[in-house]
Order: C-alpha cells, then structure tokens, then sequence
C-alpha cells in the first residue's frame, strides 16, 4: 500500500502535478516571506511569563508612562577632559536632536543641573558627559532604530571625542542591526557551506541544487506560513526564532534530502525504471523520515510547556518549519529527482545491475573492527563520553553580563562601561516600583541605603498607585544589579506587601533567569519521555528505545562538558544564556535521536532477514555514509550560526554542531551498533523479531542461528 501511494507520487504524469503544485504554494507563500520581520514581537515584555513580578510590574507601569517609551543615552568621552567648546556642542545637538520625529523629554548636562536634577551629567574627572532622551516608536521600535541609529551617530559626532549610543534603546538597537542585518548573510552562508558539503559529499556538479532547491522552497513557504499565522492567529515570533528557523530548516531538510537520494541510488542498481526505484526508496526511506521529522516536531513543541513566553514561540514556530520540509522533501525533492533522471548523478551515474560500493566502504570496515568484542567497545566508549561530561560544571548559566553578550565591540556595551567607570548613573534602565500611593514614602525609605541603590523618588501617583524610581550604580546585567533588585523586591514587599511590583531591566533579566531555571525542570523530562514513546512506536520494542534515549543523553552530557571547556579557555565567554541548556537538550535531542531513527529503521529492516547482528553490520554499512554526510551538514548549518556576532548564539551553534558530531561520528556508529552487537536480538524484546531463525528471503528457507559476530560478512 505504501509503495504504491509512493509510485503514485512520481508516477509519469504525477511527478508534473506535484511539481506545479508544490511550486504554486511556495510561490504564494513565498511572497510573504519577506514580510515575516514586519510581524516580529521582540518587545522584552512579550518574551516574559504573564506570572512574573515584572511582567504585572509593566502592566502597571502603563497608568504613569507610555508602554514604548524607551530611555536613550549618549555617552561623550574624551581622554584629558571634554572642553566647553564640547560641552557646548553638546548642547547644540540636543536642538537637533529635539527635531527627530518619536524622540521627546532630551536632557543635557545644563538643562540637568537648571532642572536640579540631582544625578551627575559629567563625571568628576572631566572626562564623561551624557545626553538622555525617551524614544518612541510604537511596536515599530525594531524596524525603526537600526535607522535612528544611523542618524544620531551623524548628530553626535565631535572632532576628538568618542560617542557611543548606550542605554536600553542603544542595547535594543545593537540587537536589531544585529539581526536585520545578518538575516540574509546567515542564510546565504549556510546556503554556501551546504552546497560545498553536498558537492563533496554527492561528487557531482549537478545533484546539490536539488536539495537545496527545496529546502529553499521549505523555508520560503515556512516564513510565508508564519507571516500568517504571527500576524492573524497570534503566533509569537521573534528575530531569536527566525534565526533558528534558517539553520533548522536547511539543515534538516538537507539531512531528509541525503537519506532519501542515498535510498533511491541503491534502487536505481536495482530497477531499471528510475519511477519504480523512487517509489521503492520512497517506500523504504519516508518511514524513517517521517519518524526524524515527527521526533523533531514533537520536541520542539514540548517547548510550548515553557513559562519563557520566548522559549514557548520558538516551539511552535519552528516546529511547522520542521513539518514543511518534511512534506517538501518527500514530495518535491523526489518528483524534481525522476524528472532529471539518472544523468543528474553524472559522472558517477548509479546503472541498473551495478554492484552497491557501500558494501565494502568505510563503514563496513568500522563494523567488522567493532564486531570482535562489542561489549569491550561500548563500555570503553560510554566511559569516555560519561568523562567529558564533567566540563558542564564548568558552565555558568546564569545570565551573560552585558559586557559579554557580544563577540565583536558594540557601541551599548562600550557606553555602558564607560558609565560605571566613571561613577555616571544610566537613568535609561531603573528600578522601578509600583505600590499602593499610601505606601509611597514607605517604600522610598526601605529602598533609601540599599546597595547598588540611589536616589529612590515618588516619581508620579496615578488612581491610588504611586511609582517609586531609583538608578542602578551598577551595569544593569550584573550580578550586583541583580542582587539590589532582589534587596528591593524584599524590602519593599516588607512594608508594603506583594502589591509593591519590582520591575525595570535587571528585574526582568531575574525573572527570565527564574522561569529558565523551571523550564529546564519540566520541559526535558517531557521531551525525554516523547522521544521515548515515538522510538517505541517506531521500533515496537522497549529495550532498543530505552538504550538509543541513553546513548543521546550521554552524547548530549559530552557536548556540553567539551563546551564548558572551549567556552573557557578558548572564547573567553564561560558565561552563558539562562535558556542555553535547554535549547540545546532541545534541538540535540530531538536532531541527534534522528542519526539512531535512521540506523536502526533500516537495522530493523535487515533483522526481519538475517538477524540482528548480521542486519546491524549491513545497516551500518548501508547508511554509514549517508549519516555521516547529514551529521556533517547539521553540524555545519547550526555552526554558521558562530558567524553571528552574539555570544549566544556562538555558544548555541558550537554546542550543537559538537553534539551531532559526536552523534554521527562516535555514538550512532561505535556505541550504537557495538550495543546491538553485544547484545543481539534482546534489543528487540518484547517484540519476537529476532525469536527464530532468519529466512533466506529467496528461497524462504529458514537460516542457521546466527553466528558470533567475527564471522558476520557484509
């Protein structure tokens, strides 16, 4: 039944419908997908727990501020002193400043000190000034800053003197450049790596643009997809999720793309009608496929059980990426593939009747080394991996500091630093409190010599609310930012009770690094116990799921304790973001248990013939390979990501392309099938797959009981 639902897929007429079909969809959903940054949330509300202190902290804060308001500032600084005639100028570019459009409330070191405000504008020695304006640009903010930017950096230049736009609306538009900017670069440079890979990997001048034509085609129709439904039905999605969702898409339906041509060039030895060989791989390769992309679906939307409003959208959103391409690749990739015919494999053209080389490559070798102690193998090999697990405890997951959060300069960060060094409040990022009016003085007194504290005022009372605001002497991203808020949240709970809400930058960062930390709780025993059910639905056993769910977590323990290493001593960024760990659980998980849902399909398929030993050793031969190639391409897509200047996301793409490294290379092959030769068809149990003898499936006669692995041929 299923192959016949195959050859009807790539019949001689089918595979021009599926073609135009699947073209027109992409060519209307394409056309939106440029539009998909037009419907970004990445206001720092949207990614926080409705539950969180800060959050209904915002909702407050509404009755006494603008929702979009958000504090700007520019820093001065010149070494030896800024002159009058700088001070002056600085002066004069407030006018300016004053007449760009979204930009109110400019306040300068002499419109401060005519005010009686009683911060600082210039540091003690001279050698700081800053300038503080409010920037309001609706929920239009990340489209229009990277611009703004632009044009303040003109407004604020002085001959000799450093300016650097710093604040929250100065961090907010180092991260939108960031993104708007190394949207197409990331996605062209994945694009490239792939085809340099596939090009290898195929050793033809032809074969790659297939699968890069749809995998293209998958992200194209994704993105348009997600306009859709981010913009009518209430999707969040954030420049974070659209950055994943390139890498994921083209790396996983490359992977889909290599193990269905690895399957029809067998078939095409086998079948001198290149349809019928496509319905046969279809047939035999989309089970598999599906299970991959189901595993990773699944997964990604277990992370809609995160209170991280984030982490809950980057689920969902990547998820229908995954779905998309699956259907793409088994619909598209293979109509495009019996279209070209045999030729597009020039010059190394599968012929009908040729002999399959898998049979004595490089993997078929690795398992007749393997075979002789299996069990010395696997334990030698789990060892290891369960040592390199011990750098994890070299991570730090509590936040990345400010001054880390980039890998190149950054003109927030530098501004920032250059703030606290010289005793200047950043009054963009305060604490802010929100308590009953009556409570007003109270509150302002509990606060009043607190560490990292200073000048807490009613600022405003509104409908029986009084908000309490105080600067920060510390980055607002440090641990000594985050220790005076947490001082604040329980000395103004103290006197005024849990209606006193504590919000501002740091409290947010504190409840981000909470919700995080109950996320990683809940969310990687869901995932666990679903990639468990589908393995055991897959392979209708218990003991084989259970060991491939093992081998994965240990591949994914490794990864993180090489990374704790590299972090340290070679980027220099041990910090790390609270969310790392479980994205990387996430998408290691669910991607590296794909490489174990290929080899042990196709083991499964061999037993049925010859017995789980011989089968393991033939599986392992036939889709060394191919696994290979795709582990190889994954890891490359999510180590593109390091081409972003983001210590997260340099930290995301190392870990993942170490994790479906080992996976490939050391877990999938050594461990895996040195655990199935070890044990043998007790991997099957309770199924009876592998309770009697092997049947010659030409002669239908039953085969000796297996022999020890040594005399297991390929």
């Amino acid at each position: 039944m299923h192959r016949q639902i195959a050859g009807k897929l790539t019949g001689p007429v089918t595979k021009w419908l599926v073609l135009v079909a699947i073209l027109l969809v992409a060519a209307i959903m394409g056309s939106f997908a440029g539009k998909l940054t037009d419907v970004q949330n990445n206001e720092t509300e949207s990614w926080l727990p409705s539950s969180a202190e800060s959050t209904k902290g915002f909702e407050k804060l509404k009755a006494f501020q603008d929702e979009y308001d958000v504090g700007t500032t520019v820093v001065y600084y010149k070494q030896g002193g800024l002159s009058q005639s700088d001070l002056a100028a600085i002066e004069d570019q407030a006018t300016e400043i004053e007449g760009i459009k979204g930009i109110t409330d400019v306040v300068t070191p002499q419109r401060a000190e005519a005010a009686g405000i009683p911060a600082p504008f210039v540091s003690e020695d001279g050698d700081v000034a800053k300038l503080q304006f409010t920037v309001n640009y609706g929920d239009k903010l990340w489209e229009e800053l990277p611009d703004l930017k632009d044009r303040l950096d003109a407004i604020t230049a002085i001959d000799g003197v450093d300016t650097y736009l710093a604040g929250a609306g100065g961090q907010s538009a180092d991260a939108a450049t960031i993104f708007t900017s190394f949207d197409g670069k990331l996605l062209f440079v994945t694009l490239g790596v792939v085809i340099l890979i596939l090009l290898v990997s195929y050793r033809s001048p032809l074969l790659w643009a297939l699968p890069i034509i749809s995998a293209a085609v998958g992200l194209a129709t994704t993105m348009g997809l997600l306009y859709f439904l981010a913009k009518y039905a209430g999707l969040t999605v954030n420049g974070q999720t659209q950055f994943i969702l390139t890498v994921l898409v083209i790396g996983a339906g490359t992977d889909y793309a290599l193990l269905l041509v690895a399957r029809y060039r067998e078939e095409l030895r086998r079948h001198e009608d290149r349809h019928e060989a496509m319905a046969f791989a279809l047939h035999r390769a989309a089970p598999a496929i599906l299970a991959s992309a189901a595993t990773v679906v699944v997964g990604l939307l277990c992370l809609t059980f995160a209170e991280l409003n984030s982490t809950a959208g980057m689920g969902p959103a990547n998820a229908i990426g995954v779905a998309v391409t699956f259907v793409v690749m088994v619909s598209l990739l293979p109509a495009l593939l019996v279209i070209f015919g045999r030729w597009i494999f020039w010059p190394l053209v599968p012929r009908f009747g040729t002999e399959e080389p898998t049979a004595s490559g490089l993997w078929a070798r690795v398992g007749k080394g393997i075979a002789p102690r299996p069990r010395t193998v696997w334990v030698g090999t789990a060892l290891v991996l369960a040592a390199l697990c011990l750098g994890f405890f070299r991570l730090d997951t509590s936040g990345i500091p400010s001054d880390e959060m980039y890998t190149t300069d950054q003109d927030s960060v530098i501004g920032q630093g250059i703030l606290v060094d010289h005793g200047l409040l950043d009054a963009s990022t305060p604490v802010q409190v929100v308590a009953n009016e009556d409570k007003a003085q109270d509150v302002v007194a509990a606060m009043t010599g607190i560490e990292g504290i200073a000048d807490p005022v009613v600022a405003g009372a509104k409908d029986g609310a009084a908000l309490i605001v105080a600067n920060l002497t510390h980055d607002p991203y440090s641990q000594a930012s985050y220790d005076a808020v947490e001082k604040v949240r329980d000395a103004t709970h103290e006197v005024a009770g849990a209606d006193a809400l504590t919000t501002g930058m740091s409290a947010v960062s504190i409840d981000v690094e909470n919700a995080a930390s109950r996320d990683n709780k809940v969310i990687i025993p869901i995932v666990l116990l679903a990639v468990l059910l589908i393995l055991v639905g897959l392979l209708r056993s218990v003991v084989s799921p259970l060991i491939l769910v093992g081998t994965v977590i240990l591949s994914f323990g490794a990864a993180l304790g090489i990374s704790g290493f590299v972090f340290d001593f070679i980027y220099g960024h041990e910090h790390t973001d609270t969310g790392f760990p479980l994205f990387s659980f996430v998408f290691l998980v669910a991607l590296g248990i794909d490489y174990n849902i290929f080899l042990m399909t196709r083991v499964r398929e061999e037993t049925a013939n010859h017995g789980t030993r011989r089968g393991s050793l033939i599986a392992l031969s036939s889709t060394g390979g191919v696994i290979t190639s795709a582990g190889i391409v994954l890891a490359a897509t999510f180590a593109m990501l390091a081409t972003m200047p983001m210590t997260f996301t340099l930290q995301l793409g190392t870990t993942i392309a170490l994790g479906v490294l080992l996976d490939t290379m050391i877990v999938r092959s050594v461990l895996v099938t040195a655990i199935n030769l070890d044990l043998g068809g007790k991997i099957w149990w309770p199924s009876a797959l592998d309770r009697k003898p092997p049947v010659d499936p030409r002669t239908g006669v039953a085969l000796e009981p297996e022999a020890t692995p040594t005399a297991a041929p390929v």
